[in-house]
């Protein structure tokens, strides 16, 4: 009875030509196998299932609405989507130009003020300092008060070489914000290395910078990539904010179409050029948790 039992539960192995042998499934685990994919298929169909009566019980409630013919026609009116669209789409061009430069100048701007803020040495003390003021200082203001302290407050001090364009200012201000909130996930990252990466390190003849460089930091980015990932959706959205110094950037040219009409249907077409960038950035960051996570469990591979 147990030898039946046992033969049972093991896979059956074959021979094959030139000694190979091939694992082959017993039947208990194709059975489970069977078992787990008719699951997934009727969880897959439950979840269908509701989504479809939840969004065709949203539909009829909103279409059914009192108010639903005058929201349609201010919202979601075709004539003004197609005349508004061409300049609200130019418009976002500048916004990516403007997202895509700030990036940049925000990863190298955070990375140098974490690096500060670790600093030990007595005679670099004030730039610890300065560090740590950015960083509570900028934290501390709103993005959208500080684009206007940018924005007006630069230009107002006549200095030699300080820009006036509305779109650099702005994208100025995104930076000093965005910096320090990025200065701490970077800060965030290199502190949950273990220290005994540094010190396996300077055993092997490193310096202490040379172990920041070549242990430390490359370790401490790859964890950090998801949540940097999530600051610059948020700044691919706060672009819009620069629309209070006046360029005419998509926001700005949805706010003079709808001055000129009375129709806020220019809004609509933002928000969705906005989103079609927005979610697939965030889907990719879903990924990178994922696959990190996966890493970090036992028996994880690449």
């Amino acid at each position: 009875m147990a030898d039946r039992v046992g033969r049972r539960a093991r896979p059956e192995v074959t021979a094959q030509a030139g000694g190979q042998t091939a694992w082959v499934k017993s039947e208990r685990q194709r059975e489970r196998e069977r078992r787990r994919r008719r699951a997934d298929v009727r969880s897959g169909s439950v979840a269908a299932a509701s989504t479809v009566l939840c969004v065709a019980v949203l539909v009829v409630v909103v279409v059914g609405s009192p108010g639903w013919p005058r929201v349609h026609e201010t919202f979601f009116n075709w004539g003004e989507l197609t005349g508004a669209f061409p300049d609200v789409l130019r418009g976002f061009w500048l916004n990516v130009r403007i997202f895509l430069i700030a990036e940049v100048a925000i990863l190298v701007l955070g990375l140098l003020v974490a690096l500060a803020r670790g600093l030990r040495t007595p005679l670099l003390f004030p730039l610890r300092a300065l560090a740590v003021a950015y960083t509570d200082v900028f934290r501390g203001i709103p993005t959208i008060l500080l684009v206007y302290l940018v924005g007006f407050g630069l230009p107002a001090l006549r200095l030699q070489g300080v820009p006036e364009s509305p779109a650099v200012l702005g994208g100025f201000a995104l930076v000093l914000s965005y910096g320090a909130y990025v200065a701490e996930v970077f800060r965030a990252g290199i502190d949950s290395i273990h220290p005994s990466q540094r010190a396996a390190a300077r055993s092997l003849g490193l310096s202490k910078a040379q172990s920041l460089r070549y242990v430390v930091l490359p370790q401490a980015v790859r964890r950090v990539v998801p949540p940097l990932l999530n600051d610059f959706a948020s700044l691919q959205k706060d672009t819009a904010l620069v629309a209070v110094l006046g360029p005419l950037e998509a926001l700005r040219q949805a706010q003079i179409h709808s001055a000129e009409t009375f129709n806020y249907t220019p809004y609509l077409a933002t928000a969705v050029l906005f989103v079609a960038l927005t979610v697939p950035m965030a889907r990719f960051t879903d990924h990178l948790a994922a696959r990190a996570e996966r890493r970090r469990a036992p028996g994880g591979g690449r």
